[in-house]
Formats: structure tokens, sequence, C-alpha cells
């Protein structure tokens, strides 16, 4: 898995960049890039990957991403007919443009809160996400005036959920960056089977008790909890799509029920059929 840190040209000027239904839903791309990104996506379902948080949106989604922020791309794994659109802003546009001029304060202050991550839900998602869709046509001076209303509107909002407790701190330099991604992608490939601590290891070309303290002083987890939380953080989007707890608790790479009910409950503080029944009854 090759890590990329995306940037937009610095030959451009210009302090947005507009991605037109890109289409990488074949690709696991976890990334990071120093622009804030907001991106809609429509006729999907599936996982949002934001920093640490993991979850599941429902056919369509908008969340503003702050800078440097890891996350994964919305459509991985889509099969469906689906349509996305990504705007990239320059943190220049912030430093040198937005924060000299009074009238933006709230603009800045959304800036402030996409280092939590914001999912933007309702109807702000809905008229945004039209509007979004029309700004791969619009010429430069359009384009600008457009995305500077979009923000305000944002920031105006409070139809919205903060995905992060505290503001996410991209805690990797860049070789770490590299190698957390190595271990991410095979964990998302590998976590329905067994995964020991011995073959991440091998994968990061370190000893078994030099990998354990790399990961522990990394992520603040041992492997085994990570990779946990991630199974479980699964779990939850497959019993919210329906399957039953049995299957869901295979289907994840846990060995026995009980050992998942056990992990279930020490990550989400209840057991799996009280969490199903609580989202199903909202």
């Amino acid at each position: 898995m090759k890590i990329q840190l995306e940037t937009i040209s610095p030959e451009s000027k210009s302090p947005f960049r507009v991605l037109h239904d890109p289409k990488l839903n074949d690709l696991f791309f976890w990334h990071f890039h120093p622009e804030y990104e907001l991106v809609y996506i429509e006729g999907a379902t599936a996982t949002r990957h934001v920093g640490d948080h993991i979850s599941t949106y429902q056919k369509s989604d908008l969340v503003l991403i702050g800078s440097n922020m890891p996350h994964l791309n919305f459509d991985h794994g889509v099969k469906t007919n689906y349509r996305m659109e990504v705007l990239h802003i320059k943190p220049s546009f912030r430093k040198s443009f937005a924060n000299e001029i009074p009238e933006l304060n709230q603009i800045c202050e959304l800036f402030d809160q996409a280092q939590f991550g914001i999912a933007f839900n309702g109807e702000t998602k809905n008229s945004i996400g039209k509007r979004i869709k029309e700004l791969h046509t619009l010429a430069p001076f359009q384009l600008f005036v457009e995305v500077m209303q979009l923000l305000e509107e944002l920031s105006n909002s409070n139809e919205y959920t903060l995905l992060h407790d505290k503001p996410f701190v991209n805690r990797f330099s860049l070789k770490e960056q590299k190698r957390m991604r190595t271990i991410y992608a095979y964990i998302d490939e590998h976590y329905q089977g067994k995964i020991t601590v011995d073959e991440i290891a091998s994968l990061c070309n370190l000893s078994k008790p030099a990998f354990c303290r790399y990961f522990k002083k990394a992520t603040g987890n041992s492997f085994v909890a990570f990779l946990n939380q991630y199974r479980i953080s699964q779990a939850k989007r497959l019993l919210l799509m329906g399957k039953n707890i049995t299957e869901t608790c295979f289907d994840c790479g846990f060995e026995s029920l009980s050992y998942f009910n056990r992990i279930f409950k020490k990550v989400t503080l209840e057991n799996p059929s009280e969490f199903k029944k609580r989202h199903l009854n909202n």
C-alpha cells in the first residue's frame, strides 16, 4: 500500500481544487493531505473512516475533514452506482486570507471544528450536496463565490455531528504514516480471518517485541486491542445492516460468540443485542 500525501499543484494559485466524481472504490486509499476536504457522496452505503472514527453512512454523506487528518476514501468497496464530489481547500486560504478578514471569523471557526471531523445531516446535507455537484461546471470567479457561500452556510448550520471528542492530531511522521497504512490495509483486507502479531511484525520487518513496543507507542493500544476495536466497528456496521449476532461474530473474525459478546461490551459499553435494539428503535 503506497502512502500518498496529496497536495494542490503548487503551480496553481487557486485556493480550491474540485475533484469531479473520482472513482476510487477499488482502492483502499488511506491518506492525508494539508488541505481541508469537503466530500459529498450519494448513491452509496459504506464506511466512513476519518481519523480514529469508523462508522457507516447510509445512502449519502457530507463530511468536512481537517488539515492532515488521515481518512479512507468514502467510496471504498462501493458496488452501487454512486457519485462523489470532493473540494480541497488550501490551508493558506485560512492563514493568509480568512484570518485577516473579521467578517470571515465564523468560517475560521468552521475550519477549527474541521479538526474534529464534521458529518453534516438533514437539509444542510441535501442542499449543500446539490450545489457541490455543480462546482465543476463553474468558471473560476463563480467557483470562488460559490465556495465562500457554501462555507458560510456550513458555518451557520447546526445539523452536524462531530466525529471526535477533541481535535484530531496527526501523530505520525511520514515514515510512520507509511508503516501504519501498511498495517491498516492488511487489517482491512484480512480482519475476517485470523491475524497474528507475528505476521504483522513480519510485515513491518520488526521482531515481535519491537513491533509491540512500536505499535503501543504509536497508537496507545496493544495490537490485539486495536484489532478488536476495528472488528467491533465492522460488527456494528453489519448489525445495522440487518445481520444477526452469530453471523456478525464470525464475519468479523471472532472465533467464539462468548468472546465476541465480551469484547463488544468492553468497547461499546453495551452488548450486541442492546446495541441493535437501541438503533432499531431509533
